[in-house]
């Protein structure tokens, strides 16, 4: 199976070329929120030297957040575009599940934690026997406050990824908190192809697994969506 994955949802934008489970091509390029003018070139650019095309791939995939939030919508219309016509099949990934398997052969705890901003952190908790990972909370946000308290029930070694590691690690008081290294840490699209992989091949009905049901995953509202209620509340309207 040939898989195309995308991963948009960071600072680093990336795409990805994975068949039966080898990476044939990674192409990333961190330049901020600039992910709409360089996602595409990078798939063309890793098309183009792999001599593969677009009616060669079995499996479009996404990472669907939680992230930025215009990452997450460049994402999913970029897998559209790609998709759109070829009746393969499509599967969104969710960014924590990605980058959990970017920790696929540690064995303990797997915790990614992404920026949200206001001391908080989008996270999942999952578990890894150094081959299987299995997912053990939802996403969710977490205040910095709470970590401690998130992780203390697990007492096994603990792996932070995701670009909060080196906000929270210096400051989590758990006992078997173990590094990670710096090559495990950031979003991959080859992540998001491996966990796509999983997800599709797991499932009973794949038949739901099309570009037009690709859902982004935001957790909370956009600022402008807050800044509009915070006005209507203020003005009695809500």
């Amino acid at each position: 199976m040939l898989i195309l994955a995308l991963e948009s949802t960071a600072k680093t934008a990336s795409a990805a070329l994975w068949r039966d489970g080898e990476m044939l091509a990674l192409s990333s390029l961190s330049s901020g929120n600039t992910h709409s003018t360089t996602l595409l070139p990078l798939v063309e650019q890793m098309l183009t030297a792999t001599g593969y095309s677009l009616s060669d791939v079995n499996l479009f995939a996404t990472a669907v957040g939680p992230g930025s939030f215009t990452g997450i919508r460049i994402g999913a219309a970029t897998l559209q575009g790609l998709a759109f016509g070829s009746e393969k099949p499509s599967v969104g990934v969710s960014s924590l599940t990605a980058m959990a398997y970017n920790l696929r052969g540690f064995e303990g705890i797997l915790c990614p934690v992404i920026g949200a901003r206001r001391s908080q952190f989008y996270s999942a908790l999952f578990s890894s026997d150094g081959e299987q990972i299995k997912r053990l909370t939802d996403d969710d946000i977490v205040l910095t406050s709470e970590m401690d308290e998130y992780l203390a029930p697990y007492d096994m070694p603990v792996y932070l990824t995701g670009d909060g590691y080196d906000d929270l690690y210096g400051i989590l008081t758990h006992p078997r908190l173990s590094s990670t290294p710096v090559a495990q840490r950031m979003p991959s699209a080859f992540s998001v192809a491996e966990a796509a992989y999983d997800i599709y091949t797991k499932a009973g009905d794949k038949s739901v697994f099309t570009a037009s049901t690709v859902t982004p995953i935001y957790l909370r509202k956009t600022e402008a969506e807050r800044a509009r209620e915070e006005k209507l509340s203020v003005s009695g309207a809500l």
